[in-house]
């Protein structure tokens, strides 16, 4: 199947689209058993449906024309028991095939977004977001589709074209000639029309991406576009959107249209004259009627299978966009990875910068030879201005980038010699920016932790000082926050995200302006809650607010890509 392909399709890169196909069809390869089983179930539908003919000119010649009740009666036994049997297959096929396609669609869809996960953050900051749901969505579903329907449909129409032809062949090999001189116009035409569908295709894709940009990208701050009063400008810019979508699907259409057309007009013809021929036959008495009859039938049944061949060169051009589509995101490359052979993951330690220089492609350096040491226990403030690099550092802390020079240490040992799993699992970091899902309140503190019992949660929010909150929801901790948790304040949100943290019982923790949307008294309560829960673990405060840093073991501040030399705390005597 994958060879076929191949050859079907021109590709600039035969090499690269074999690589694709390969990956395809391994997810369809573990089903083959079943697959096998419901080509055999197709075959065995096929064959009943193609002996309906056939009886239909028993019926006609040996019953009615021979007036023999008793064949009639046979005959039409037959054709119902058929009939039934050929329902019944067709049930069961259509419930199987279901399933089996859902299975694959999802394997197939599993296995993009796990790779998704490996990617870096600057990947997303490059991405429009509704272009990758689209390809998620949209080009999956039309790869999967391919990849099982086209091999049933193939398979089908092939047993039935084959079948139909020789069921013409031994009705009238004279009127059979004039389905196969059809086939070499069929082609020529096809692959005249191939680079325009594919182009159309590809087109039709990024519109709609444009549409679902537009919407994840406005839904989610509706409520700004209110206030700035511009929901008209959003709405005409969706209705622009939408008409650049509806024209471009429309020229497809017709795009579509004329490539199946063409073939349909000339098999049209072919029947007409097959009629035509076969009718004077039947005049002058040198054919049967129902001969003509049931070779009218299966020219019918030869042209489905031609119009399925003919519609699945359309689909593979469909088809062939979307892999590629898919298989450019499969291409990107994640930034860092855990080691083949991780050391241990310490469960202490200093926490070292060693000359840590770091930029973003094509951007000036943000980090020019970071030099730094943490010792293990210790408050931790960071300070400097906004765009210096401090969430950066973080970053290459829990190692979503890595150092283009020198190397950050934890208790002696490189963060890229560590389980990437575990190291993230280690460090918790809490930032302005909260993150909550759509779930219980319970749900999103445990999200770190979801095996974290009930009183370990009960605990952290009261730590983080969620009391308040959970006493005013009508099912405490049970109450869903619905779509990341919109309707609590910004201070709610800092809270169960400190709480979420502290559950995650990491080795490092750090609050990346975490509490700039609550009020300073509540501040100094969550601080000091941290410091005890927390004493003798390592916090690592970044504010611009000077109340966040203070009582600070050590203070460092990020100028210029530099760390300056750390500022120790004096004790009073």
């Amino acid at each position: 199947m994958q060879r076929l392909i191949t050859r079907l399709i021109d590709s600039k890169d035969p090499q690269t689209l074999q690589h694709s196909l390969q990956w395809l069809y391994g997810f369809v390869r573990p089903h083959r058993l079943a697959i096998a089983g419901l080509l055999g179930l197709s075959l065995c539908a096929s064959l009943l449906v193609l002996v309906q003919p056939w009886l239909t000119k028993l019926l006609i010649d040996d019953g009615l024309l021979a007036r023999n009740f008793s064949q009639l009666v046979l005959i039409a036994g037959l054709m119902i028991a058929a009939g039934l049997i050929g329902t019944l297959l067709s049930g069961v096929n259509r419930y199987l095939h279901t399933r089996l396609s859902g299975r694959i669609l999802f394997a197939l869809r599993d296995e993009l977004y796990q790779h998704l996960q490996t990617l870096s953050p600057s990947f997303y900051g490059k991405r429009r977001i509704g272009d990758l749901m689209s390809r998620l969505d949209g080009d999956v579903a039309e790869i999967q589709r391919f990849a099982v329907d086209s091999l049933f449909s193939a398979v089908s129409s092939v047993i039935g074209l084959v079948c139909a032809v020789a069921m013409l062949l031994t009705l009238s090999w004279k009127l059979s000639l004039l389905a196969l001189v059809l086939i070499p116009l069929d082609v020529l035409w096809l692959r005249w029309m191939r680079r325009k569908v594919e182009r159309e295709v590809r087109q039709l894709r990024e519109r709609s991406a444009d549409v679902s940009s537009f919407l994840v990208e406005t839904l989610p701050v509706m409520k700004f576009i209110q206030s700035a009063g511009q929901q008209q400008r959003e709405a005409r810019r969706l209705e622009g959107l939408g008409q650049g979508y509806m024209s471009q699907l429309l020229r497809l259409q017709v795009t579509e249209f004329f490539t199946q057309a063409v073939p349909g007009t000339l098999t049209s013809l072919s029947r007409a004259c097959a009629f035509l021929i076969g009718g004077y036959w039947v005049v002058q008495g040198t054919w049967q009627l129902g001969a003509l009859i049931a070779f009218s039938t299966y020219l019918g049944m030869a042209v489905g299978p031609v119009q399925s061949l003919l519609g699945l060169y359309v689909a593979l051009q469909r088809m062939t966009v979307s892999l590629g589509r898919v298989m450019e995101l499969r291409g990107e490359q994640p930034g860092v990875s855990s080691p083949a052979q991780p050391g241990p993951m310490p469960t202490a330690g200093e926490l070292c910068f060693e000359n840590v220089h770091f930029s973003h492609p094509d951007r000036p350096a943000i980090l020019r030879g970071v030099e730094a040491r943490m010792p293990y226990g210790r408050k931790i403030a960071l300070s400097g201005a906004s765009g210096v690099g401090k969430s950066t550092l973080i970053d290459l802390l829990q190692r979503f980038y890595d150092p283009q020079e020198g190397r950050i240490l934890l208790d002696g040992c490189d963060l890229r010699e560590l389980d990437l799993y575990e190291l993230r699992r280690r460090i918790a970091v809490v930032s302005q920016d909260i993150v909550l899902f759509r779930g219980s309140l319970a749900d999103n503190l445990a999200y770190s932790v979801p095996f974290a019992s009930r009183d370990a949660i009960a605990e952290v929010a009261r730590l983080a000082r969620l009391d308040s909150l959970i006493e005013s929801m009508p099912e405490g901790l049970d109450t869903p926050l619905g779509e990341r948790g919109q309707q609590l304040s910004g201070g709610q949100r800092q809270r169960i995200a400190i709480a979420r943290a502290l559950l995650q019982d990491p080795l490092i923790l750090v609050l990346d302006e975490a509490t700039s949307a609550v009020d300073e008294a509540t501040e100094r309560e969550v601080i000091s809650a941290i410091d005890q829960l927390f004493a003798g673990r390592t916090r690592i405060l970044i504010s611009h607010r000077p109340s966040t840093l203070a009582d600070a073991d050590l203070r460092f501040e990020l100028v210029d890509g530099l760390l300056s030399a750390p500022q120790e705390r004096v004790h009073e005597s």
